[in-house]
């Protein structure tokens, strides 16, 4: 692998600041560090006389944070391998610019930024997990769209032109034998605008991630959840891979100097998402804690729709490299201008 350059880390921040990315939406005004949550029994017992590596982990107030709550919850008691400082973000810009100066080691962020992370700094990231699937959703005001060829001939509404969002539903359509124009797609810059419209009656159509879906359901009862793009993903994407949105990242300078500090938080994370998916009234209380989603109610039925996973090692470098891929096709610029190499995948 190779170590960090610094003029490389620099020359990324004004770029990384132009960003708009899908997974830091949510439906709340973030802060910029939460102190971390305290509910819910310990799932780890760090030894007793271990030194300690210090970890600054920061992930986006959104689905890619929620599985490692539990983690958080257990590092603010003690209970942890190794000293965890977590902070959660509202855009993945303030994430990238902490990284880049050094402050943060760690951070989970869509995967395409991930990407481009690695081609700009030449090898200085590294990808540890795959930690969120899909999370966009067709929303309708209706009952007429049950497959992706209903959409023809209908006008869509969607954030995210130039960026995932737009290529996503670019190659979903496209797959499904859908031409340029036979859908009409109306790009809005923030998902709240399009949340908006759904709400006021002025569009019956749009593209929304969770948790914003959840949310704007429980509000109008008129909308329903007509298609989800994870679904339609894994119909038409060769080899069934998956639809991916989310990666936890590394400085590679720091994974080369505390490769054990890194593995201990692999297997503390890992234990942390599991809790996740086994404990789904203790993680809603979590998630409404740190304010990602504004009650536990809500926090409870939108979990389940925000796929949080796990996945390492060739796992998730299948998925990860299938899904860059596509986004290389649509354009090479969207990941960083080339597709990474292997050692940007941790295969410990």
């Amino acid at each position: 692998m190779m170590l960090l350059r610094s003029r490389n880390w620099f020359k990324m921040i004004p770029i990384i600041c132009m960003l708009s990315l899908l997974v830091g939406c949510t439906p709340t005004p973030p802060a910029n560090v939460t102190s971390p949550p305290t509910t819910a029994p310990p799932t780890t017992s760090p030894p007793t006389d271990a030194p300690k590596t210090e970890l600054r982990v920061g992930a986006l107030r959104g689905p890619t944070a929620i599985g490692l709550l539990k983690l958080m919850a257990d590092a603010e008691q003690g209970l942890t391998a190794n000293d965890y400082r977590f902070t959660l973000a509202g855009a993945a810009d303030e994430l990238s610019a902490a990284l880049l100066r050094g402050e943060l080691d760690i951070i989970a962020v869509p995967v395409n930024l991930a990407s481009i992370l690695y081609n700009r700094t030449e090898g200085g990231v590294t990808a540890l997990v795959l930690n969120v699937l899909g999370v966009l959703y067709v929303l309708e005001d209706g009952d007429k769209i049950h497959s992706v060829a209903d959409l023809r001939g209908e006008t869509l509404f969607n954030t995210g032109k130039g960026t995932t969002p737009e290529f996503v539903l670019d190659y979903i359509l496209a797959r499904n034998g859908i031409g340029d124009g036979e859908v009409t797609v109306e790009y809005r810059s923030e998902a709240t605008e399009i949340a908006a419209l759904l709400e006021q009656g002025l569009a019956t159509l749009a593209v929304l991630p969770q948790p914003y879906v959840t949310s704007v359901l429980a509000r109008n009862d008129k909308l329903r959840v007509a298609l989800s793009f994870t679904e339609e993903w894994e119909k038409v994407s060769e080899g069934g891979a998956s639809f991916v949105t989310g990666a936890t990242i590394v400085r590679t300078g720091f994974l080369e100097q505390n490769r054990d500090a890194i593995d201990a938080f692999l297997d503390e994370y890992k234990a942390s998402v599991a809790f996740t998916e086994s404990n789904l009234a203790e993680t809603a209380a979590l998630v409404a804690e740190v304010g990602i989603i504004p009650n536990a109610a809500l926090a409870e039925i939108a979990i389940p729709q925000c796929n949080v996973v796990f996945r390492a090692g060739l796992d998730m470098e299948r998925d990860i490299s299938a899904y860059l891929e596509v986004l290389f096709s649509a354009n090479p610029q969207a990941i960083g201008g080339a597709l990474p190499g292997e050692d940007f995948y941790y295969t410990p």
